[in-house]
């Protein structure tokens, strides 16, 4: 962190936190909103915006990691139309930092996917928002409304040849199509089931046009990124992990909610700085980096000490993702955690692939039992069997994420497993 800003007082996504008034389409403008925006279409090209982007080290906030402007990179310039699609469908338990952006700073959220589709070549924009998110669904339609009316959507934007639609989608509240194939399936009306990958969106996405998906939080940086420049962005985060990231924080913490840090602070901070600590100033037992698809780490002060950043988590044994930090104390049983976990992913498994359709079955079965006083120590070695045999053989990562928590928690946390 040496030498980095601090995020104080200085929000790169959350602005609300700092400028409250900033919801507001005169305050967002006044803030010089839209100006950056006019400026791309008016006098930059799309590959300029695409290396800016690129050298801003910014990566998908979604959980992937992927370079943001790589990807865009990707996208095939001898097919098409262009989309751009934004993943709003924010249905990881533990996250829920998208929604905020989209409610508290929504003119900054429109202003990047902007520029964003204007840098891919899109001239069609399509959110997809997450079915219980109807009402944010209906403020995003009125939003779109007021853009057209200021003449910042529509055709020939400030008397050039570009012409830009938003559009919002709302799905069914499936998990599964927070994975990205599975969401243009469901936008083109389809069952929401993972697409076999290759080809991969940038090629051959939506209505088998080039497409790219990035997350609201990806995209919600793209403007401020543009304004200001690559090395500014880069004078926040890590080497390796630019920038800030939204932690949304929950579990057994006193304070828990969204908290906007550079990339590199550590567990301790957003937990003990930030969260206030453990409720009833209880012990810290585990942290679930990435909700409930993330392995459980054991906080140790060598974990709360690590910092959490693309490359350094994974040597926890676990993953940043989207980093919806849920924290557990001595009172949380890993048993019930598991089935807790596993009743999710069973529920939410498309069924398109046998590993994850029957995995999670026989994963649930096992964990109400062994959470009952008629476990045994049988159930869980089988329960491990299983969730080992998962692994690495489903068509998605949904199946993946499943095994995390069972797989760990049986690993790193015997105790609570002696039935």
């Amino acid at each position: 962190m040496a030498g980095k800003q601090k995020v104080v007082g200085h929000h790169i996504l959350l602005r609300h936190l700092d400028i409250p008034e900033i919801g507001k389409f005169e305050a967002y403008q006044a803030q010089g909103g839209f100006e950056t925006f006019k400026q791309v279409v008016t006098r930059m090209k799309p590959a300029e915006i695409k290396d800016v982007v690129h050298n801003s080290g910014l990566r998908g906030r979604g959980g992937a990691g992927f370079p943001t402007g790589l990807k865009w990179k990707f996208v095939d310039d001898n097919n098409w139309p262009h989309y751009l699609v934004v993943n709003a469908d924010e249905s990881e338990p533990g996250t829920f930092k998208d929604r905020e952006i989209m409610e508290k700073n929504p003119w900054q959220f429109f202003e990047g996917i902007m520029i964003s589709a204007y840098a891919i070549g899109a001239h069609d924009i399509y959110i997809y928002l997450r079915g219980e998110f109807w009402q944010l669904a209906h403020q995003l339609d009125e939003h779109i409304a007021r853009l057209k009316k200021e003449k910042l959507l529509g055709d020939k934007l400030f008397g050039t040849d570009y012409s830009l639609n938003i559009y919002t989608h709302l799905g069914a509240g499936a998990y599964i199509c927070g994975e990205e194939t599975a969401l243009l399936e469901s936008l083109e009306g389809k069952l929401g089931q993972p697409r076999l990958r290759p080809p991969f969106p940038p090629a051959v996405g939506l209505y088998g046009k080039p497409t790219v998906v990035n997350n609201v939080e990806t995209l919600s940086s793209v403007a401020l990124i543009v304004e200001k420049g690559a090395d500014w962005y880069r004078s926040f985060g890590t080497k390796e992990s630019a920038g800030t990231k939204v932690f949304s924080l929950s579990g057994r913490v006193k304070k828990p909610g969204n908290y906007e840090l550079p990339l590199g602070a550590t567990y301790r901070e957003l937990i003990y700085d930030y969260g206030g600590g453990i409720i009833d100033d209880g012990q810290i037992k585990g942290i679930m980096s990435a909700g409930a698809s993330s392995s459980v780490i054991i906080a140790t002060e060598e974990a709360l000490d690590t910092p959490m950043a693309y490359e350094t988590v994974p040597d926890l044994g676990a993953a940043l993702g989207s980093a919806s930090v849920i924290i557990l104390d001595e009172t949380v049983d890993m048993k019930w955690l598991i089935k807790k976990t596993i009743d999710f992913f069973k529920h939410e498994s498309c069924g398109k692939c046998t590993p994850c359709r029957e995995g999670n079955f026989w994963m649930r079965h096992l964990t109400h039992r062994i959470d009952s006083a008629e476990g045994s120590k049988d159930d869980v070695d089988l329960l491990y069997d299983v969730a080992t045999n998962i692994k690495g053989k489903c068509f998605c990562a949904l199946g993946e994420f499943s095994i995390e928590a069972v797989i760990s928690s049986i690993e790193r946390f015997p105790e609570d497993f002696k039935v």
